[in-house]
């Protein structure tokens, strides 16, 4: 496609691709428990515009909010792109997940709902028992269930004229410094965005590539990688259920060989873990000879991560250049830039580690200062490339000067796809919309026009002066044995009775029991080794707790500030569900007795497996 012809509203591209392509396979959402459900191009505009009919019969109109709860895909899809065609705003939601974590996943609903001025909420049957405590104490003034929409309803006028100024959706960040914030999406961002991915990092042809993808939805490397930016080109994509990745990793591999498909994104753990579970009968099965492009953000990269994928699937035709780094954010849209692998080389950067503490990414060289602790000061950094095309990054100090090559700042975008802000929130868009400059709270440097990330700002643990990466220590401390990959949080806080501040090391224990005493004993001492001589700190306090029990977002980020505030209070590792008004429990109890059965039959919760390092919340312990 030329860039003359690109759509310029997500609901454009839409109508155009049923234009282009009315007969040609669109979206295909496959389960291992039915028949797959392809979809036309054709028919995806047909049942979008069922779906817009229904939602204007509800009495909604153009810019109103509709907050969903729609954990399926298939109808996620086409209700979300049903209300964008209508010209309402979706304002997506993660499902529940963990039974005990109810009344916090049902205020979460509430805060999203109100920030949002949602008019309704959309939710599936399955998640309707939980959140009717939320309707019954008037929370959530009205609820919808998509298997109830009226899709005859007439047509006549539900699509309303849009331009790319409008706004196309609120993307709730993830939490993971703070409240949910609703990211203002304009479908001139998702144009320019979707324009970036697809023909300047990816060159999609849409008549030799395919998508497939088990992202979770209701976040934006799911929903504009995979739903909205693949309609501006057509390119096909095939979705897999979320939770089935959570149950059997293989199964997103099986799919990308069964499918044929050549594009596929996931974040650093979903690598890690396909190449651990991954069965020798499985891979004497798969052909990966067809995929181009392994994208990998969402969450710091590890090199190491990246290399054992490659290696592990090399014989199905798993190929090193299909490797894309990638970095971005929701208040970018999505995509801030892409490095493609060269030669079969995963690009990186070695780098000092002393020197990087200090805020200067120097190149590291071998056989200077003792060989014995070569290794602990070498930090290696993936390369993720230059900016998108018609956009820029800056790295910048705390007064928002321009900071020289490799000298370590905020990571700062500007450009078509930086979003106009969050929705209701004047405070929170003054701190990060600087003019024309996203400030995006990440730590990073430039080498010759490449972005390398290192870190979150407001995360950096300084002690005695110097910096420390927490994600560097979390990577250590999670290879020591015992301890749950994934689960491991690093800070620093102030004693009482120390001079400055000290590490904390929160790690959880691996398995669903709790060790020994001395094996407890044996882990600490481990951590305490390999911190001492890796990083040269002693770590003030090391604590052990029960797996899945570390905070994380919906994301399945890991929520340091939060994890700080229970290590403070003394609630690590033992915070449940808490009821703070007698209304508020009453009304759940209530509901939850109704509903239990419900519950207990629903998808959602009866397949959420063991905790494991991933996107989706966590049992109770």
């Amino acid at each position: 496609m030329n860039r003359s012809d690109w759509s310029a509203t997500v609901a454009d591209a839409l109508r155009d691709a049923a234009k282009r392509r009315p007969t040609t396979n669109c979206f295909t959402f496959v389960d291992p428990r039915e028949a797959d459900r392809p979809y036309t191009y054709a028919e995806v505009l047909d049942a979008a515009r069922a779906r817009a009919a229904a939602l204007h019969a509800l009495g909604l109109r153009k810019g109103d909010r509709v907050a969903m709860v729609v954990p399926g895909a298939e109808d996620f899809v086409l209700n979300f792109l049903g209300a964008v065609i209508g010209g309402l705003v979706p304002v997506p939601m993660y499902p529940p997940l963990a039974l005990g974590k109810v009344e916090s996943y049902v205020k979460n609903v509430e805060h999203i709902v109100a920030s949002s001025g949602a008019k309704v909420l959309l939710v599936s049957k399955i998640v309707r028992p939980i959140l009717g405590s939320a309707v019954e104490t008037g929370a959530i003034e009205r609820m919808a269930l998509v298997e109830n929409l009226d899709l005859a309803a007439p047509r006549a006028n539900t699509e309303p004229s849009l331009t790319p100024d409008d706004l196309c959706f609120l993307q709730y960040t993830s939490g993971s410094t703070s409240a949910p914030k609703g990211v203002r999406v304009t479908h001139g961002n998702l144009a320019a965005n979707a324009l970036a991915i697809i023909l300047d990092a990816l060159d999609a042809d849409p008549d030799k590539d395919r998508g497939v993808s088990w992202l979770p939805l209701y976040h934006d490397m799911g929903l504009i990688g995979f739903v909205i930016a693949p309609l501006f080109n057509c390119i096909p994509v095939t979705f897999l259920p979320t939770l089935e990745f959570v149950k059997r990793p293989s199964y997103w591999l099986e799919m990308l060989s069964l499918h044929k498909g050549t594009i596929t994104f996931a974040p650093n753990f979903a690598y890690a873990l396909a190449a651990r579970r991954a069965k020798e009968s499985e891979l004497a099965q798969w052909d990966f000879s067809r995929v181009r492009v392994l994208g990998c953000g969402a969450e710091p990269i590890q090199p190491a991560t990246l290399r054992g994928f490659i290696d592990r699937f090399a014989k199905c035709g798993m190929s090193a250049n299909a490797l894309l780094p990638c970095y971005g954010m929701a208040e970018a849209t999505l995509a801030i830039s892409f490095a493609q692998t060269r030669d079969g080389v995963l690009r990186t950067d070695a780098v000092d580690a002393a020197a990087l503490r200090d805020g200067e990414a120097k190149p590291w060289t071998a056989g200077e200062g003792d060989a014995s602790d070569e290794e602990s000061r070498r930090v290696e950094v993936v390369n993720c490339g230059p900016a998108v095309p018609g956009h820029a990054v800056s790295v910048k100090d705390p007064d928002g000067n321009d900071l020289a090559d490799r000298m370590v700042g905020e990571l700062c975008f500007k450009g078509p796809s930086v979003t106009v802000g969050y929705h209701n929130n004047p405070d929170a868009t003054a701190a990060a919309f600087k003019g024309e400059w996203l400030h995006s709270g990440d730590l990073g440097y430039m080498v010759d026009g490449d972005v390398f990330v290192c870190g979150r700002v407001k995360d950096m643990i300084i002690i005695h002066g110097r910096n420390y990466y927490p994600q560097d220590i979390e990577w250590l401390v999670q290879e020591v044995a015992g301890v749950r990959r994934g689960g491991v949080v690093a800070f620093a806080i102030q004693p009482e009775n120390e001079s400055s501040e000290q590490l904390v090391v929160v790690a959880e224990w691996a398995g669903k029991e709790k060790p020994a005493d001395e094996v407890l004993a044996r882990i600490e001492g481990d951590i305490q080794q390999v911190v001492q001589s890796e990083v040269g700190l002693r770590p003030w306090k090391i604590a052990l707790i029960p797996a899945g029990t570390i905070p994380k977002t919906s994301s399945g980020k890991l929520q340091r500030r939060r994890t700080k505030e229970q290590f403070e209070h003394g609630t690590l590792g033992l915070e449940g569900p808490s009821t703070e008004s007698l209304t508020a429990k009453t009304a759940i109890a209530k509901q939850m007795a109704r509903s239990y059965t419900a519950m207990a039959k629903s998808e959602v919760m009866s397949r959420l497996p063991d905790p494991v390092r991933a996107f989706f919340g966590r049992k109770k312990s």
